[in-house]
């Protein structure tokens, strides 16, 4: 009895609604699966990707790296202990929906997935390292990485319209439509991008295989989709203002604008100065914040009431 009085304690002491906490936590799991995008592409440039020669253990016997590993296992390392942070905010996240999960369902659900993809995530990695750094795999580990972070903007826009009471913005069907396509474009031009690296000279350990594809071939398929995001984008942003009733989908519009210039100037700038360590990690970044912005667009354009306010 004194066990139930206590976990009805503990629950009761959990948020019904969404606060500047639950919000927080859900910025912190989108900065985080950012983070360790970034942080994983800083072990394959520095040639650290077999710095922990095994996994789960960093070395036979061992969890933590050897002197004998030097930097490589050190960076190596610390990229696999991100894991234990993004499983801790995940949890927490959890934690702070619980009284909500059936009036919220939406956040809690968003909040399971992203939850259950961490472990994921390690056990690719895992993969990653069995296998050599097998290019497939590691595209393969950096897409569900790309995924966790699409579903963390689409926490992030649910929060923030719930704890800000935003009413619902129109938007046309013709927007929608749009707006599913620019993000599809998207994401078909960062799959490909895991194809042009891994066909490209930043291996992570200089026995790993590449890809064995024309390197200016994939470039190209890589950048098709672009143009058309680039296409969309520019058919939205006149849709949008034609309309003239969203304000907040004018606004992610131009942030997607912002993200897509920076990303094609790095972009074409590391292509014809040789991969520049410092430049490509920027891309892949870029990579990240152009999964996040358009996510954002589709997801402004496609809000519909019932993910709004569900307690009033």
């Amino acid at each position: 009895m004194s066990s139930d009085l206590a976990t009805k304690s503990w629950s009761e002491k959990l948020p019904t609604k969404v606060t500047g906490l639950v919000h927080g936590l859900a910025i912190a799991s989108l900065v985080s699966q950012v983070g360790i995008i970034v942080t994983g592409g800083a072990v394959r440039l520095t040639n650290s990707g077999l710095g922990c020669s095994h996994w789960p253990n960093c070395v036979p016997g061992s969890m933590t790296p050897v002197p004998a590993m030097g930097i490589h296992g050190i960076i190596e390392f610390g990229n696999r202990t991100l894991t234990f942070v993004l499983l801790a905010i995940a949890v927490a996240f959890l934690i702070s929906v619980w009284s909500m999960r059936r009036t919220h369902a939406s956040l809690f659900k968003l909040g399971l997935v992203l939850l259950l993809g961490i472990p994921g995530q390690a056990v690719i990695g895992g993969i990653t390292v069995w296998t050599g750094l097998n290019p497939w795999v590691v595209s393969l580990h950096f897409l569900l990485s790309g995924t966790l972070v699409i579903l963390a903007t689409i926490l992030v826009n649910r929060t923030r319209t719930e704890l800000k009471a935003q009413e619902h913005q129109p938007t046309t069907k013709t927007i929608r439509q749009v707006a599913t396509a620019a993000w599809i474009f998207s994401i078909i031009s960062v799959i490909l991008g895991t194809i042009v690296t891994g066909t490209g000279p930043h291996a992570g350990d200089a026995t790993t295989p590449r890809h064995m594809f024309d390197p200016l071939l994939v470039t190209r398929m890589h950048t098709a989709p672009v143009y058309l995001l680039i296409l969309a984008t520019i058919v939205l942003l006149v849709l949008a203002y034609k309309a003239g009733e969203n304000a907040r989908l004018r606004a992610s519009l131009w942030w997607l604008v912002v993200v897509i210039l920076i990303q094609a100037a790095i972009g074409y700038t590391q292509h014809f100065t040789g991969l520049p360590i410092a430049l490509v990690l920027l891309h892949m970044l870029g990579a990240s914040l152009l999964l996040v912005s358009s996510t954002d667009v589709w997801d402004r354009a496609n809000l519909l009431p019932e993910y709004q306010r569900v307690d009033s």
